[in-house]
């Protein structure tokens, strides 16, 4: 694709791409032909600077344009190379991001409005208007599909299962009855939703299973990562609030409910009943216990245990730092004797007053 550095403010000035306003300082008929970072960029790549401390890489860059801030102007102008054109923004990052959006509108496939021949689409399914549905999929009885969807190769909807409006789901993913998925969400290849909750009562030794009779509801523009699984609550339903990010691999267990604009990476795991509040963040590898609540604005690093709930926002970690093996193994048999070591400190502590 070939475009005009002109026809590109204008089309992110729009309110359909985020109604961004930003000042072209260049050329605006420059061709763009492509988007790239700002070490390896060519003529023709359109960059970004979001962050200031990269802007030494300003002086070697080759891009045709970089979106930069007001902050970093001056260092744009006084390159030894000379930045041929820049677009001033006050949010860098933001405008980056609704660039990709733009761009991906305009190279991603869109597959044809309507269903392959090899699909099989229950005649009480209701499909909405634009709906493409993919080769070897499945929509079953009252599945409700809303205008635009795409469902893609192999996916499955289940009985009663609702899909929102202008929801992509890409190939192989599984929707169970009754389950809910909001408008605009976007289901990679891989995910699961509404599978059973793991619930099993223990008897002589053996485990009797516990029907899972909730379901999963998931709000507007939630984005699921690859080989994701929201599993469906046991009595009421398992919640993924409007905004939600989750990457790949993570695992949601059943009566979770996570609020807006939470966003996991990949390989967390969510045990059953946990509730998470709004704007939290959990690093890659973090995990949550079950029946714990995390308040609003909590951000959990990557590979910690949240073992108890947390009421008050901020930042928690408890990574145990990595070393070299042999080191590691001295403070492991260091710390299981502390609670030894501690009553030896305190036996020493009275000594001392008492003498």
């Amino acid at each position: 694709m070939t475009v005009t550095l002109g026809q590109v403010v204008a089309a992110l000035a729009q309110a359909e791409h985020g109604g961004l306003s930003a000042e072209l300082r260049g050329d605006a008929t420059t061709a763009i032909l492509r988007i790239g970072p700002l070490e390896t960029a060519q003529a023709g790549t359109l960059s970004f600077l979001a962050n200031p401390k990269y802007r030494s890489q300003l002086a070697g860059t080759q891009a045709s344009c970089v979106i930069l801030s007001p902050a970093v102007l001056d260092d744009a102008a006084a390159s030894p190379a000379g930045v041929a054109a820049c677009i001033v923004t006050a949010d860098p990052y933001r405008y980056f991001a609704a660039l990709t959006r733009w761009w991906g509108a305009q190279v991603r496939p869109r597959p044809a409005a309507g269903v392959h021949p090899s699909a099989v689409v229950s005649p009480e399914a209701v499909i909405g208007e634009g709906v493409s549905i993919g080769p070897l999929a499945v929509v079953e009885a009252g599945a409700v599909i809303g205008d635009r969807a795409i469902i893609g190769a192999q996916c499955s909807v289940g009985e009663r299962a609702r899909i929102g409006a202008d929801t992509r789901l890409a190939p192989q993913v599984v929707v169970g009855f009754d389950c809910v998925v909001g408008a605009r969400c976007i289901f990679h290849s891989g995910v699961v939703i509404g599978a059973d909750g793991f619930g099993f009562a223990p008897h002589q030794g053996r485990w009797e299973k516990i029907e899972q009779l909730g379901a999963v509801r998931i709000g507007d523009d939630v984005e699921l990562g690859a080989n994701t699984c929201v599993d469906r609550g046991a009595l009421d339903d398992t919640v993924i609030d409007h905004g939600v990010k989750l990457d790949n691999l993570v695992q949601i267990a059943h009566n979770v409910h996570i609020g807006e604009h939470t966003a996991m990476a990949g390989c967390v795991g969510v045990a059953g009943s946990a509730r998470i509040g709004k704007h939290c963040t959990v690093g890659g590898a973090g995990m949550i216990l079950g029946h714990l609540t995390l308040a609003d604005h909590v951000h959990v690093s990557s590979g910690t245990l949240i073992s108890r709930s947390i009421h008050k926002p901020g930042q928690y970690s408890g990574v145990f730092p990595f070393e070299e093996n042999a080191s590691w193994e001295k403070n492991a048999a260091t710390l299981r004797q502390l609670h030894a070591l501690r009553d030896r400190i305190r036996t020493l502590e009275k000594q001392v007053k008492s003498s």
